[in-house]
Parts: C-alpha cells; sequence; structure tokens
C-alpha cells in the first residue's frame, strides 16, 4: 500500500510540472514554443535612414526594438547621441529613450503597449551633428498574441531577396540613392581639351637689371607657390653700370629736390607770388620725381629687386638660370593656378549648337567623376559660327573656376546638353551594372534585403542616366557597393545577425 501512495506522489508532481510548462513565458510575455510574429519598417529621410524590426505590439507585452540609424552621407552608422522611441494614439502615449546606441548604429529600447488600436510610432533622434524626427503612422497594437498571429502570420519565408545587413554595409564604401524625377536633355558625346584660361597663368618679367638669386633651393617647374612668396630677387651689387642702388639714390634725391621746390612753390602759390604756370610746372615735376622713385624702391630689399608670386598656384616654367645676369624686362619666371581652366572642345556643324541652344556641359575629372561647368563655378564662354577648311568643326569653350586635377593638354570626356529638356526617372550613373549590353541596378527593398532589377537605360546626362524603366520614383539604388550585393546573392547562404532585431 505504501508503495501505491508513493507512485501516485510522483505521478502527481508529473502532472504539476506539465502544468507549470504548459503556462511558462518567454521574454516578451508569449508561451512558450509559441511564437510572436515580427514587423519592420525602412523609412529615409534626408539625412538619415531607419531600419527597425521588432516583435508585433501586443497590449501589456513588451516588445523590444534594435532601431538602426545610418547616415545617409557616407551611409555610416550613428556612433552617439540618444534616440527616444514613442507610441501615440489621440494625443496620449508612452515612451522610452536609449541614452546611447548600444553598438554602433543600433539603439536598443522596449516599449509596453496600454491600448489596442492603431497608433503612431515616433523615432526621435538627437546627436551632436544632426537631429532628426521620424515618424510611421498607422502602426497596429493588437489585443492578443492570437489577433497579431492572424493579421501578420508567423512564417516568414524567403522572398528570394539578398540579405545584405547594416553592419555588412557599415564596413564597407557603401552609399544608396532615390530614383528621382529630373529634366533630361539631349547629349553630344565628344572629347574636349584642358588649357589655360585668361588670368589662369602670369609671367614676370625683369623690372631692373641685376644678377638673378633664387630665393629656393628647389625652385623647379611645379613647385607649389602661396601669393607674396619671395621666388627670386635680381641684384645689382658690384655692377659697374646699370647698379640699382646707385639708381635708387639718385632718384631719391630728385624727388627729396623736387619736393622741397614744390613745398615753398606752394606756399608762394597760395599767397599769389608765382603765377599757375609755374606752380604747375613745379608740381608736375615733383609728381615725375616721386612716381620715379617709388618705382624703383618697390619690392627691393638691400641691393635687390624681389620678384613675388601674384597668386596662389605653381611654377610654370622658369626662364632664367641662378646667377645668371638678366636685362631689364627679361620673362624670368611663369606662375600658374590650377583653381581656373578652359575646356575646348569641337562639335560637327550639323549638331546645330548654339548659344541659345546649349543647357551645359560636363567633363569628367581626373577620379573619373563627372561634374557640370556650372557646378565647378563656371561658364559657356563661347560657340564658334564659323569653319574652316583644315578644320571643319565648331569649337566650344568653357571655363571652369575651380581646381581640376588634370594638367594642361590632357584629353577628358565631354557631353553637352542642348535642345528642351524632357522629364524623366534618373539614377546616378555609378549605380548602373553592365553585363554584354544588359543593365541592372540593385534596389534596396529594405534595411537588409535587397533586389537586382534589370533596367532600360535611356539618355546619360552627365552623373546621371534616365531609367525607362525597372524602377519607380522614390525606389533605393546602391550606387557604391552595388558589386558587394551581388556577391552576397552568389554566396548562397544568409549571414547571422550579429544583434537582436
Amino acid at each position: 500500500m505504501k508503495y501505491i501512495l508513493i507512485a501516485f506522489a510522483f505521478l502527481a508532481m508529473s502532472c504539476n510540472d506539465r502544468a507549470e510548462d504548459a503556462h511558462a513565458h518567454n521574454e516578451d510575455g508569449s508561451h512558450v514554443g509559441e511564437e510572436v510574429p515580427r514587423t519592420g519598417y525602412t523609412i529615409w529621410t534626408d539625412r538619415t535612414e531607419l531600419f527597425v524590426e521588432f516583435p508585433a505590439l501586443i497590449v501589456g507585452t513588451p516588445s523590444r526594438f534594435a532601431a538602426h540609424f545610418t547616415v545617409l552621407d557616407g551611409h555610416l552608422p550613428v556612433r552617439e547621441g540618444s534616440v527616444t522611441v514613442s507610441l501615440i494614439k489621440g494625443g496620449n502615449g508612452i515612451r522610452n529613450t536609449a541614452d546611447a546606441p548600444s553598438s554602433p548604429g543600433i539603439f536598443s529600447s522596449s516599449i509596453r503597449p496600454k491600448e489596442a488600436g492603431s497608433h503612431q510610432l515616433v523615432f526621435d533622434i538627437e546627436t551632436p551633428t544632426l537631429t532628426d524626427k521620424i515618424v510611421v503612422d498607422d502602426v497596429i497594437v493588437f489585443a492578443s498574441i492570437e489577433e497579431a498571429r492572424e493579421a501578420l502570420g508567423t512564417e516568414a519565408g524567403d522572398d528570394g531577396n539578398i540579405a545584405f545587413l547594416k553592419e555588412q554595409a557599415w564596413k564597407i564604401d557603401f552609399q544608396t540613392a532615390p530614383v528621382v524625377s529630373d529634366t533630361v536633355y539631349d547629349v553630344i558625346n565628344t572629347s574636349g581639351v584642358w588649357m589655360p584660361s585668361p588670368g589662369s597663368a602670369k609671367s614676370l618679367v625683369a623690372n631692373a637689371d641685376g644678377v638673378v638669386d633664387f630665393a629656393m633651393d628647389n625652385l623647379t617647374e611645379g613647385t607649389p607657390v602661396k601669393k607674396g612668396q619671395l621666388l627670386m630677387t635680381l641684384s645689382s651689387r658690384g655692377l659697374a653700370a646699370n647698379n640699382l642702388g646707385a639708381e635708387i639714390a639718385s632718384a631719391k634725391a630728385k624727388f627729396q629736390q623736387a619736393k622741397s621746390e614744390y613745398d615753398r612753390k606752394k606756399e608762394l602759390y597760395a599767397s599769389k607770388i608765382v603765377p599757375k604756370s609755374e606752380f604747375e610746372k613745379v608740381e608736375s615735376d615733383y609728381l615725375v620725381a616721386r612716381s620715379n622713385y617709388e618705382s624703383l624702391s618697390s619690392g627691393v630689399s638691400g641691393s635687390g629687386k624681389q620678384v613675388r608670386a601674384p597668386f596662389d598656384g605653381f611654377i610654370k616654367s622658369i626662364n632664367v638660370s641662378n646667377g645668371e645676369y638678366a636685362a631689364q624686362g627679361k620673362p624670368l619666371v611663369s606662375v600658374g593656378t590650377h583653381k581656373s581652366k578652359m575646356l575646348k572642345t569641337q562639335v560637327t556643324p550639323s549638331s546645330g549648337l548654339t548659344m541659345e541652344n546649349v543647357q551645359g556641359i560636363w567633363f569628367r575629372t581626373g577620379a573619373a567623376q563627372w561634374k557640370s561647368v556650372a557646378d565647378a563655378g563656371g561658364s559657356i564662354l563661347s560657340i564658334g559660327k564659323d569653319v574652316e577648311r583644315d578644320n571643319p568643326l565648331i569649337s566650344v569653350y568653357a571655363q571652369v573656376n575651380e581646381e581640376v586635377d588634370m594638367p594642361e593638354g590632357s584629353l577628358t570626356e565631354v557631353q553637352i546638353a542642348m535642345g528642351n529638356a524632357k522629364a524623366g526617372m534618373t539614377i546616378p550613373v555609378n549605380a548602373l551594372l553592365e553585363d554584354y549590353g544588359s543593365y541592372s541596378v540593385i534596389t534596396q527593398i529594405s534595411g537588409e534585403s535587397f533586389e537586382r532589377r534589370p533596367v532600360k537605360i535611356g539618355k546619360r546626362n552627365g552623373e546621371n542616366v534616365e531609367i525607362l524603366n525597372g524602377l519607380e520614383t522614390g525606389e533605393m539604388v546602391v550606387t557604391q557597393g552595388a558589386y558587394q550585393v551581388k556577391m552576397a546573392s552568389m554566396s548562397g547562404s544568409t549571414p547571422a545577425h550579429g544583434h537582436e532585431h
């Protein structure tokens, strides 16, 4: 009988254990073995990208958020600052603030909803360099997990998209850009040559006789110089003739003598003792003597005449040797600048290009990036109207008023926009992937989900290309890092998340 009682006791304990297991709860409030459906959003502003995934919002059940914030300029994770998550309905709500990211780019917080229905989910981010507010409308809070499961389902499934985590994108040169509605022009594709623009180079000549003395040991072609920097000195020391020091002393004596005579006659003229003609002759002699003295003494140090750089730039050419005698008027050195250049290109007369229908010019920089003349602070100078027998092309000149990292005489690709603009969808040309004449792009479906999409392109306008079909305005395309996303699609495995979503 004792053994029968013990067996019943063990049986009762086992039933109690099973009953407790059946009512065990997960951290998010669901029962053990009961999967909570998840939801997520990816939203872009002008400055940031928010990607967030979290368990479905259920009344009385905490839901943990892992909000990924990316600064769009450079596509880098937000590394400092705070994020406040607010759940609002009818002017009332609850909020939770993460004072710092749990890891670079990721802010963790938790919300326990109090009321079912449609809410507004607000993310306020504040960092030392930016402040942004992202609002998600019509976010549903469910009354129970059963209601959430019925509305959202539980199976995530394989949608066939490419998985590329934010942590992967943050570690490489990665950038996205939206598909935008823009103006598209007819384009003439040609080439151009870089030339010095008027005022971008200045030749310095000897303004006195003397022996050339370089101010630096490494004065060679290409040497960078600053405005006012001493380049060389013309010294007349030891010269029997054309001695600058003697000429300055003589000019100074004549100037002082003329000034004394001018001051004396000025008082006499004021007292009407000397006639006006006599005073004007003395005044003229004084002004000539002063100008001559100031001209000779300007830029003189010791017994030498100084030659200084007229602006920031570089040495284009040197026409004298160190220690060589240079007569007045002899070219000494030429200084140029990269900050202003002229672009010359040529087109056929049949193109019909005129100053009235030209819309802009794009050129390739040394870094192979497209840039417009207007964005470079320049302008179109002229378009030829006539051609010559040995050169049946029309010349087009444009000035670029910023540093161009290409030497004078080098060639560059050029696009000339002309005619009337039409509306079209455009993306940066860097987003294109080409395979044997066919084009595709990598589109960002959500924060960590991408898709390779075939597209048909139209006209290229500098750094942008027209999209005829395959994309919609507002979609995001990858402009840097597309190759890495493409390789991720070929790996055959989905990378594991390094954080809790």
